[in-house]
């Protein structure tokens, strides 16, 4: 089974989507199920897994709405306010959805992670693992340190990275990112998703020579058993189709063994989300 592990779906209007700034303007605009299952065929896809664009539960029940109307959305990874003081009773409602998968919460927009230090949303992310749901973390390269003591917090969680958390590929800047990637990878539970990373280079020159040193670090960091593909669509049309996108993971994964090129195509998100 072939799982792109990391896409979104959108109704667009300007007020909930005011972080598609300038040259985003292709993608103010509804993306939907039936825009990218034509992507997911051309790339061998059988699945994929629905990710959380806003902070809502409403978007969340929707984003599982979908999932039951096209079973090839194999999961979702919604979000919920773990920071809440009822939280327990919010994920308690939310347990009958067989295809919620996981939560975010988008850490990147806060100039100081603080809801990762904080211990109420500590105490709100603890109750995931015992649902068997996953934490995808979305932070900068910056914020790779605060996500390092959050994860030291949770070592019964699952957790899988996002983008690799966004380094600086655009300038070409590989430090501290490298390093503290390969420190948080010391951590059997976190899983690292490569996606997200056209956005962090320069949108209209990239070449895969430039995004390969941070391939190749997230390999060495993570090994194929702990990496997932995500195209990160439709967030990644801003500066690659999908195609070129995938294209240029598989050719870069293409000297690895058929059994890893597996792991990272599919058969670590079957395993890491439970699909």
């Amino acid at each position: 089974m072939r799982i792109d592990a990391h896409q979104h779906f959108w109704q667009y209007t300007a007020a909930e989507y005011g972080w598609l700034g300038d040259g985003m303007e292709q993608l103010r605009r509804d993306f939907l199920p039936d825009h990218l299952r034509p992507e997911l065929l051309a790339a061998e896809m059988d699945g994929c897994i629905a990710v959380q664009a806003r902070q809502t539960l409403e978007e969340t029940v929707w984003l599982l709405d979908l999932a039951d109307e096209n079973p090839w959305i194999a999961g979702v990874v919604g979000w919920a306010p773990l920071a809440a003081d009822d939280i327990g009773a919010v994920l308690d409602r939310l347990s009958s959805q067989t295809k919620l998968k996981g939560l975010r919460h988008v850490i990147q927009s806060e100039a100081d992670p603080t809801s990762l230090a904080n211990p109420q949303f500590q105490r709100g992310a603890g109750l995931l693992a015992e649902r068997g749901w996953v934490y995808d973390i979305l932070i900068f390269e910056r914020q790779l340190p605060s996500a390092i003591a959050f994860v030291d917090k949770l070592p019964n969680q699952r957790f899988v990275l996002d983008h690799v958390a966004k380094p600086r590929i655009r300038e070409s800047v590989r430090e501290p990112w490298e390093a503290n990637l390969r420190e948080l990878a010391r951590r059997p539970n976190v899983w690292c998703k490569v996606s997200g990373m056209v956005t962090e280079a320069d949108w209209s020159t990239w070449r895969t020579a430039d995004l390969k040193p941070y391939l190749d670090a997230a390999l060495e960091a993570f090994t194929p058993a702990r990496l997932l593909f995500g195209s990160d669509w439709p967030v990644c049309l801003a500066a690659s189709t999908y195609a070129r996108w995938r294209e240029t993971v598989e050719q870069w994964a293409a000297p690895l063994s058929a059994a890893e090129r597996a792991r990272i195509f599919g058969d670590t998100a079957k395993e890491v989300y439970s699909l």
